[in-house]
């Protein structure tokens, strides 16, 4: 079966960077951001983007590029011989699984929220009602499992047509309207009458802040955000790194995804802080941000039924984007470890993705009693083995693959990143991926265990 390949550089960088731009970059980054001195943080991340994210992002691309496979086929093509890397590949497989088990969940609460602003069911909806109507969708069965099977369903139809047609020409679209509707929205926010006041919250360097937290905690909540916002780790990335041209290096293309995260992530909080401080709502993070606070932000803004509905659109393509990367994972996997057809892969993973989200969505309704991990429910259990354990330990053992000579081998690494044309990494590096760089995933592994 000959390799797919993308049609475009554009189509490569959109598509990569809709992987890595999900829920997190709206509603944990600004909120993050603004508890942990401003722009002290931003600049904090912005350094640990570019010596600790964007790299790892290299190797995973590296490893794609250079052996043309899936993860699992990558390994056991690059790794010395007798050696067992590979397992590694089963893990990130598993991973993409575990993590799609609850973001379809989650990507479903963000396209309901779509359909219930763009139908004008808010419009009625007071301050105090707005809980209400979030509590009101995870207690029901019947609106949480549709609105996941929305999402998978729709996911596995893009992939399903192939990597040009469907993942690509799709993606393409939804990021372009991702980019512009963030555009359109933060420019309406800097208009609201406090908007001054949420941005400075927001971006300015605030010392006193800094003082309270201790600046050891804001360049961990730093460290922290930086990696887990590129999705490293269960080689969701790797795939994508197999369908490139061998035209450009590979460090320019993992820092322009990051800008391109990053900017979004920053943009988000131009439109949450300002609404937020003009309308006198309290800013918190994760879903009561997005499903609580905004649409109260919303109902009282003129013309809120249409802003809101653009909010959730644009927050509808950040998490579908994400979907449809790592469902491609997943049915590219099937298709090259089973000797299967795309279609035959897509079918048996629409099945098996439909199966596994069913718990997720019903945790907070019929299964709302089960608690899996340390007494949290079944979406925070399975956040958590992703989050804290499958990404940082994935992370790790690709480092490690990639720049040591029990692994693939820190030669082999540098040839394939710098192989076309664009930024070179310097072999000075190799010292500083070998030594310094495990550390700082180490501390990001135990941070989460803690």
């Amino acid at each position: 079966m000959e390799r797919e390949n993308f049609g475009t550089r554009l189509g490569f960088i959109l598509v990569s960077a809709g992987c890595a731009i999900g829920i997190g970059n709206v509603w944990k980054f600004p909120y993050v951001a603004g508890q942990n001195g401003g722009g002290i943080f931003v600049l904090f991340y912005l350094l640990f983007l570019f010596i600790m994210g964007a790299p790892i992002l290299s190797m995973e691309l590296a490893m794609g590029r250079a052996s043309r496979k899936g993860v699992i086929k990558a390994y056991k093509s690059l790794e010395p011989k007798k050696s067992k890397w590979h397992i590694h590949g089963y893990i990130c497989m598993l991973g993409c699984l575990l993590l799609m088990m609850y973001y379809t969940t989650v990507s479903g609460w963000m396209l309901n929220y779509a359909f219930k602003f763009a139908t004008g069911q808010f419009a009625k909806v007071t301050n105090d009602g707005v809980e209400n109507v979030f509590n009101t969708m995870l207690n029901s069965p019947a609106q949480m499992l549709t609105f996941m099977g929305i999402s998978v369903i729709v996911g596995i139809i893009v992939c399903s047509f192939g990597l040009q047609n469907g993942i690509e020409k799709i993606t393409k679209v939804m990021m372009l309207c991702l980019i512009g509707l963030i555009i359109i929205l933060a420019i309406h926010s800097l208009t609201l009458t406090s908007a001054k006041e949420g941005l400075s919250f927001y971006l300015l360097p605030n010392i006193e802040n800094v003082k309270t937290v201790g600046l050891g905690k804001v360049i961990t909540a730093a460290m922290n955000q930086s990696f887990f916002t590129l999705s490293i780790g269960a080689a969701s990335m790797e795939i994508f790194g197999s369908y490139m041209s061998k035209d450009h290096g590979l460090a320019g293309e993992a820092l322009r995804i990051s800008i391109l995260d990053t900017f979004v992530a920053i943009m988000s909080g131009l439109i949450i802080f300002p609404a937020c401080f003009s309308y006198n709502v309290e800013t918190t993070a994760g879903p009561s941000l997005i499903f609580i606070t905004l649409p109260k932000v919303f109902i009282n803004m003129p013309y809120g039924r249409i802003w809101g509905s653009l909010f959730f659109i644009f927050m509808t393509f950040a998490s579908l984007s994400t979907v449809i990367a790592v469902f491609e994972n997943l049915i590219a996997s099937g298709m090259e470890n089973l000797n299967i057809s795309r279609t035959k892969s897509s079918v048996i993973h629409l099945i098996i993705l439909l199966v596994t989200s069913i718990p997720c969505a019903l945790s907070f309704s019929l299964l709302k009693n089960v608690s899996l991990i340390k007494g949290m429910g079944i979406l925070d259990s399975e956040d958590f083995l992703v989050s804290n354990l499958i990404l940082p330990i994935g992370a790790l053992i690709i480092l490690i693959f990639c720049v040591t000579k029990w692994g693939w081998g820190f030669n082999n690494y540098l040839e394939e990143a710098n192989t076309g044309k664009g930024i070179k990494i310097p072999k000075w590096t190799k010292y500083y991926f070998r030594f310094v760089l495990p550390i700082l995933i180490i501390i990001i592994i135990i941070q989460g265990l803690i």
